[in-house]
């Protein structure tokens, strides 16, 4: 296995339920994941907003599997799959990918929420999940980079409320009492630098009033033995077919089959925390 973190970078992880990777894709490669979400019929085609609380819009597209294109090759690649598979203790698969695109002045902020108050609801029995953010571009705080709460993952699932109709938020008073007793972390980034963050580590993201944007790449996975068990959300397991990590560069600007092998999504993915508490027995 080659692993990309060092001991101390995983004991990090542990620790703080994140940790930034400098450098993770280099530049060559961080172009041509820059391209291919700048100019993939299939990725521009299924971009749709999620909005704030003030109506500003953050741009994304999602999907599901990890194909040949040159971003599914990079969800695949052996530094990606090997490093998965240590954080989650076992064999993991993609659970889903997504670009995330706030224009300048305009790109809209993200609430305090965790990944499992969203993958919870497609049958996770276990919070064994994590994401990878790649910076495609330069992320800080001004653009509205990735903001975290250093060791919340260790609280445990938080209930989440509806906010928008695009977005559910954390327990706002619980986040009073969170922010209180635990440091934020802000994960400003270089492009091709990566952060790995667990799926119950809370996290927001500011709005972006500045003149530059913000794109970003999100790899996910999950714990083969934790599959999803709502088969009609598409996150179920499917075996990963690792890659070296020179495929990136030997695919050059690959986009995806015309089949829709990646299974690009129509619609974000927003779980109904209301009914679901208003269930008979709950």
């Amino acid at each position: 296995m080659a692993m990309a973190m060092t001991r101390e970078q995983h004991a990090a992880y542990e620790r703080d339920g994140y940790v930034v990777l400098r450098g993770l894709f280099d530049a060559e490669e961080t172009a041509l994941l820059r391209r291919a979400m700048e100019e993939d019929p299939a990725v521009r085609g299924h971009v749709v907003d999620r909005r704030d609380q003030e109506g500003r819009a953050t741009r994304i597209a999602l999907w599901n599997r990890a194909g040949d294109s040159v971003y599914g090759l990079a969800a695949r690649c052996a530094r990606m799959v090997d490093t998965a598979e240590a954080l989650l203790g076992g064999e993991a698969y993609h659970f889903q990918s997504k670009l995330t695109v706030k224009d300048p002045e305009v790109g809209g902020a993200w609430e305090w929420h965790q990944d499992y108050g969203y993958w919870y609801h497609n049958g996770c029995l276990e919070p064994l999940m994590f994401s990878c953010m790649v910076a495609l571009d330069r992320t800080t705080r001004a653009n509205g980079c990735l903001q975290l709460v250093r060791g919340s993952h260790r609280l445990g699932r938080i209930d989440h409320v509806p906010l928008t109709a695009t977005q559910n938020e954390a327990d706002p008073r619980r986040m009073e009492w969170i922010l209180a007793r635990h440091e934020v972390f802000h994960a400003e980034m270089e492009p091709g630098d990566a952060l790995f963050f667990h799926c119950n580590t809370l996290h927001r993201s500011d709005a972006n009033r500045s003149p530059h944007r913000r794109w970003t790449l999100l790899l996910c996975y999950n714990a083969a033995r934790n599959d999803a068990l709502r088969r009609e959300d598409d996150r179920s397991y499917v075996p990963l077919d690792k890659v070296d990590d020179g495929a990136i560069r030997r695919a050059g600007l690959r986009f995806a089959a015309g089949a829709n092998d990646e299974h690009f999504t129509s619609r974000p993915y927003v779980p109904d925390v209301a009914a679901t508490a208003r269930q008979p027995g709950r």
